[in-house]
């Protein structure tokens, strides 16, 4: 068993945290690679000091942060339970038709600012896996136990405390006032606890997090899987044609390799590839539902990042996702469509986007990059790194983060 360590300048050179065993034991991270990232690091690669750096600053920052719980909103779910998570529809705003300003109306891609307060849940739980994800990769390349300690508190709030923790069900999730207390659509929101999971198996691996927190951390998301595959808003979301029909099946998915049930990720792998991935590619790789909305680039990147974390789950269980094709439509074409407009300008993107953001793709692109070895992706991989070096992707190989 290989262990590597990490002592570059500004760092403690401390005892390693991370063990690779012949068997990958990540979830979407691809370990080994993080490991070869993690001894050019320390061999002072300047690739890759702009993105450790910029991830030690969140990390430091993540260490005065209070825990997060969803028991701090300041106003209540429909059930009067603040341990349910609950949350706002972001496109929906006051009607400025009614005196009382219900039922709310829907302008898409425009962002309700007060459905990212405090009175809600979403903003805090983006919050905390941005943190628990920054300080788990901190501890494993830094090798400082401080971030996993911190992680560790985190976690605790969060999942396992009885006064702090969430219940394992998402009933009230992008209500809209005046029209619904809750949707399916909401399941979106849980997409982050997908990167928080990777962290608890990166903190376990390590040592850094106990067998018996790892296994009710296990119990959580069990409870949580069996509810998105038992529930109403599970089986609206399950249907949805678009990106979120992708990420109902990418949270199944991982949820159930984290909880060792190999055998529901390997069947949502198959409804995913016949039912959404299929359906939502057309022979040009094009996302058509993503290219109908008013941040077409933004949410076709988005799409892709489900796409690519599905890929690395197919990794994981021996079902080829990358390279599946059905009538003339294929994985890599939507990830070729992306590529192509990488290096080009705003204006050679010829659908609505009101925020043309091309480093969105960073993460597709270098997941597309690791599964094809094409210099289709290499070559888009090349032009963003230029342009956002410190992005957070390069220290994740496996894993496509798009917020």
């Amino acid at each position: 068993m290989k262990i590597l360590t990490l002592c570059f300048t500004g760092l403690l050179c401390a005892a390693p945290l991370y063990a690779q065993s012949a068997a990958d034991p990540c979830l979407t991270y691809d370990c080994q690679q993080m490991l070869e990232i993690k001894t050019k690091i320390a061999q002072n690669d300047a690739a890759y000091t702009p993105a450790i750096q910029a991830l030690m600053k969140k990390a430091d920052a993540a260490l005065q942060h209070p825990p997060y719980s969803v028991t701090q909103k300041k106003l209540v779910p429909a059930s009067g339970n603040k341990h349910d998570y609950y949350s706002f529809g972001p496109y929906w705003w006051p009607n400025p038709d009614t005196k009382d300003h219900l039922p709310y109306v829907r302008d898409d891609g425009h962002i309700n600012p007060s459905s990212k307060t405090d009175d809600t849940d979403s903003e805090r739980m983006a919050h905390f896996s941005d943190d628990i994800r920054a300080l788990a990769l901190a501890a494993f390349y830094s090798g400082d136990p401080k971030y996993a300690q911190k992680a560790n508190t985190q976690l605790q709030t969060w999942f396992l405390h009885k006064e702090t923790r969430m219940n394992p069900n998402l009933n009230y999730a992008q209500a809209i006032p005046g029209i619904v207390n809750g949707r399916g659509i909401g399941i979106i929101d849980t997409r982050v606890l997908i990167d928080v999971a990777d962290s608890i198996v990166l903190l376990h691996n390590a040592k850094t997090l106990s067998d018996q927190d790892f296994k009710r951390y296990q119990r959580w998301y069990a409870d949580y899987t069996r509810w998105l595959k038992t529930s109403q808003n599970g089986h609206e979301e399950a249907n949805w044609y678009n990106n979120h029909g992708a990420w109902y099946d990418t949270q199944v998915t991982a949820f159930s390799l984290f909880t060792g049930d190999k055998k529901q990720a390997t069947e949502q792998i198959e409804i995913f590839k016949h039912r959404h991935l299929i359906s939502q590619i057309n022979s040009k790789g094009e996302l058509s539902a993503e290219l109908e909305r008013t941040r077409s680039f933004h949410y076709s990147s988005f799409a892709l990042a489900a796409y690519g974390r599905m890929g690395r789950y197919g990794e994981l269980t021996g079902n080829d996702v990358w390279n599946f094709e059905l009538d003339s439509r294929t994985t890599k074409s939507a990830f070729v469509f992306i590529s192509e407009q990488i290096g080009k300008p705003a204006s050679s993107w010829p659908y609505k986007e009101l925020k043309y953001t091309p480093a969105e793709a960073t993460g597709p692109m270098l997941a597309a990059a690791r599964a094809y070895k094409d210099a289709t992706f290499t070559q888009s991989v090349a032009i963003l790194s230029k342009e956002n070096a410190d992005n957070i992707n390069f220290l994740m190989p496996g894993s496509p983060l798009v917020k």
